[in-house]
């Protein structure tokens, strides 16, 4: 839904749990706006937005659960001027609108558009992307390393792919294949 978006044509809200790839598809859609020119508003508890621009494709907001009393008036009173400017939003959270602990006319506002409930990617399909990034990348990725990153370190996408990066210029550095014993040697120079 996201993908050929210009501007998003209703509001919409993503929620799962940590690791699902809510943050993920928010920044993948702004670069998306970056890249055609015209830069979402982006509202998060740490940088709350002061006024919507109506050139803006859309108020990309994340993480409404972690908001506080005055923040989700803030975000409430961005909604309405956004909703009359013609700007939709996409906002992100841990649970559906209606299980939010947030003032009922927020909720309600956040549940007006499509909502999605995103999945953590099961093993396999981990292993798929992680063999995918690897294979762009230039270099394969057996089934001893991926069983050894699946088995011993955080499951979500953004660790192992940060993992997966930095076991990619380690073995670069060596010019060695990218194996289990490599990873143990990386991980214990980490460490040291």
């Amino acid at each position: 839904a996201l993908r050929g978006a210009g501007r998003l044509g209703a509001p919409g809200y993503l929620w799962g749990p940590p690791g699902a790839g809510r943050t993920h598809l928010l920044q993948a859609y702004r670069g998306q706006c970056e890249q055609r020119g015209t830069p979402a508003g982006l509202f998060t508890p740490a940088r709350p937005l002061q006024e919507v621009d109506p050139a803006w494709p859309a108020i990309l907001v994340d993480d409404v659960h972690r908001l506080d009393a005055g923040l989700q008036q803030r975000l409430f009173a961005l909604l309405v001027e956004a909703q009359a400017q013609g700007v939709a939003w996409l906002a992100a959270g841990d649970a559906p609108p209606v299980d939010l602990a947030l003032r009922d006319d927020l909720r309600s506002r956040l549940g007006w558009g499509a909502v999605f409930e995103l999945q953590p990617l099961s093993d396999a399909q981990a292993a798929e992307v992680l063999r995918r990034e690897a294979a762009q990348r230039g270099f394969q990725l057996g089934d001893e390393v991926v069983g050894y990153l699946l088995m011993r370190f955080a499951r979500d996408l953004g660790s192992l792919l940060a993992l997966l990066d930095a076991l990619d210029g380690f073995a670069l550095a060596r010019k060695r294949a990218v194996t289990v014993p490599l990873l143990r040697e990386m991980l214990a120079e980490v460490q040291a």
